[in-house]
């Protein structure tokens, strides 16, 4: 018989939603090249996010309240490429879900647990730029209070959205090409709908909105400002444009990395009778999980504080970036423009 029909299990079959099949959905092949694929993602992003948190832990300058968060991205996304990414990359060159039923429980938990706290402390960065470039609290500074607010909200609402289905309200049920775990998106059952409903109203769309909002008053009040230099005589400085790229950036990477996931959670819920191909319905999984790689390129490597400590670090002592200008620095800018007395947030 083949192994593949004896997945272990602790508690009956491994998954009972629709479309779930005991036989292999792809050639040997095909499992071999997403291991790879997703492994390259994990190895790459647990290297370089253990770099930002030593970095951090090594530098005192870089211990100041706009970085909490992002240290705090890096802890998620660690944790993500940990537990999700490097068991995936095992279970795909297997060609098998081989944790059973207990481990799809585990695994699909840490990887929304760790998934949705960094969703969050993207939305908490935002809010980050957003109150030190538009300052809609006037002379209020932000301080380290806030900062430390905004890193634990992330995990307590990540942890409060993620442990109903532990105790029975929601599960934990493969995906894809069935090599891993998630909410159970397929269900209709009554109480896993309301769950699944909230789990995407709360978890993904709010957020979402947050960061939307966020960033699109940052580039209105960028635009303010540049229209401001126009009427009297000046032209948009290298800061400015460099900080717009940055904010752009950091949208579009989070577009392109959780943005089709959310879809097809989406069409999923609306649409019982909708059947997604496996292979298909696995892009986005990966997609979200490459979010562990680009996450410290764009959030760290763009912020001059962390590069020039960092690079360094991996370089035995040299940095070929150390005569760039103090301006080139993207977070130095958004300082700078907040500090603009002429500039309304409204």
């Amino acid at each position: 018989m083949d192994h593949r029909q004896l997945l272990p299990n602790l508690h009956g079959n491994i998954s009972s939603s629709p479309g779930s099949v005991s036989e292999a959905l792809l050639s040997r092949t095909g499992y071999t090249i997403l291991a790879v694929i997703i492994g390259v993602f994990s190895v790459a992003g647990v290297c370089m996010n253990v770099l930002v948190i030593v970095v951090t832990v090594r530098h005192r300058k870089l211990r100041q309240p706009l970085n909490y968060a992002l240290v705090n991205l890096a802890v998620a996304d660690l944790g993500c490429a940990l537990f999700g990414g490097l068991p995936t990359m095992v279970t795909n060159a297997m060609g098998y879900f081989s944790m059973g039923r207990l481990g799809c429980v585990l695994e699909g938990f840490a990887v929304a647990f760790f998934g949705i706290a960094g969703l969050c402390s993207v939305a908490v960065i935002a809010v980050d730029r957003y109150v030190v470039v538009c300052r809609p609290m006037g002379a209020v500074m932000f301080q380290t209070r806030h900062a430390v607010g905004g890193v634990v909200l992330s995990w307590v609402w990540s942890f409060i959205w993620n442990t109903p289905p532990l105790f029975g309200w929601g599960s934990f049920e493969l995906e894809g090409v069935r090599t891993s775990c998630s909410p159970n998106w397929y269900s209709r059952e009554p109480g896993n709908m309301s769950y699944i409903i909230l789990y995407f109203l709360l978890c993904f769309a709010t957020p979402f909105s947050i960061i939307m909002v966020s960033y699109a008053r940052i580039l209105f009040t960028l635009h303010q400002v540049s229209k401001l230099k126009v009427l009297e005589g000046d032209s948009t400085t290298r800061v400015e444009i460099q900080v717009v790229r940055m904010v752009v950036v950091m949208v579009m990477a989070f577009l392109l990395s959780w943005l089709p996931y959310a879809a097809f959670a989406l069409s999923v819920i609306l649409d019982p009778s909708l059947h997604i191909n496996p292979l298909i319905a696995t892009v986005p999984m990966y997609l979200a999980k490459s979010s562990t790689v680009y996450n410290p390129i764009i959030y760290v490597f763009m912020n001059r504080q962390f590069r020039d400590c960092a690079v360094p670090f991996l370089l035995c002592g040299l940095n070929p970036w150390a005569s760039e200008p103090e301006g080139s620095e993207a977070d130095t800018a958004l300082s700078s423009v907040s500090k603009n007395p002429r500039v309304s947030p409204q």
